[in-house]
């Protein structure tokens, strides 16, 4: 019927969603807040035609297993019912940046999914709703998909679905991304994370900071965002970590990283926080103006990569396709 490719930028939490309260329809305890970071993403080609006599789907270059493949398909058959069209399609995905984890690709995996496969149908479809089918392969998609900072609502009038806040022109924010590699799934991190004896106090928490968040995105306020999205990294960690198995999703590296950023900050006086979804990668949230003393004083002294970004846009289709 049609072929159609789309780019969505990775997303980091700032309040951060941590555990499913329904797992089938990915619907959270809580609201969340993310930004895109520009510098990281993923590309989907979607194409839907009668002659396939299957569903092809390829994530970084293999086969996806089982568990990825219904994740795929958990998006692709609402829009194929939307549509009323039943032809098998070809899927091919890939990252711009493999072997690391904690740093938002399946938010953009499944938001350039989505749209490639809602445009390929040619759909014509509200941006909120095509939020809600993003959500169910991954729950952040709902936020990749509209891009800059977003907020996800648990329950909106009985939808859970993303907005965008600000695209970054208000919010100066510049991020350092130093990506590091783990190989435990969010899924069991999401898990975990309902297992801790703190986790209700910690959706009390993240309810407490949602309007502080929001408040501070509406000023600009580049610190105070970064250091409700610092604290609230702890406070995520310490409920993983005292889960039912205590997984422990940070590595020597991310220790590392953490105290040169206190370093900077405490020692020098430079306007830097670092912040960590489910996963040992860190970012590091800053002005403009001192992006590239941060990130060079973070390669020196860890001898890690660091990936400098700006506030990434909502996700769009693009010409060039993966086959």
């Amino acid at each position: 019927m049609g072929k159609s490719t789309a780019c969505a930028h990775t997303i980091q939490g700032l309040l951060k969603y941590h555990g499913l309260k329904n797992k089938k329809l990915r619907l959270p305890y809580h609201d969340s807040i993310s930004v895109c970071a520009k510098a990281l993403t993923t590309t989907a080609t979607v194409d839907f035609d009668h002659r396939y006599s299957e569903d092809l789907i390829e994530i970084n270059g293999t086969t996806a297993k089982a568990n990825e493949a219904r994740r795929v398909l958990a998006v692709i058959e609402p829009l194929r019912k939307l549509a009323k069209n039943r032809d098998r399609f070809r899927l091919t995905s890939a990252n711009n940046l493999r072997e690391v984890k904690g740093v938002g690709y399946s938010a953009a995996a499944f938001a350039s999914i989505a749209l490639a496969a809602s445009t390929a149908l040619n759909l014509k479809i509200e941006l909120s709703r095509l939020s809600e089918i993003a959500r169910l392969g991954s729950g952040s998609a709902s936020r990749s998909l509209v891009g800059g900072f977003a907020i996800w609502y648990a329950n909106k009038n009985g939808r859970s679905f993303a907005r965008q806040l600000d695209d970054g022109t208000r919010v100066k924010l510049a991020m350092g991304i130093v990506p590091l590699a783990s190989d435990v799934k969010t899924e069991h991190a999401h898990e975990e994370s309902v297992s801790s004896p703190f986790f209700t106090a910690r959706v009390k928490e993240v309810k407490a900071e949602l309007p502080k968040m929001i408040r501070a995105i509406r000023k600009g306020d580049v610190r105070e965002v970064s250091q409700i999205a610092e604290n609230d990294s702890l406070s995520l960690h310490a409920v993983t970590t005292t889960g039912r198995s205590g997984l422990v999703l940070v590595s020597p590296e991310t220790i590392t990283v953490i105290r040169r950023v206190k370093t900077l900050r405490e020692g020098q006086g430079i306007p830097v926080w670092y912040s960590l979804d489910t996963g040992p990668s860190v970012f590091l949230n800053t002005q403009p103006e001192y992006l590239d003393t941060v990130c060079e004083d973070i390669q020196n002294n860890t001898n890690l990569q660091v990936i400098k970004s700006e506030v990434g846009g909502s996700a769009s289709t693009i010409d060039q396709h993966l086959f």
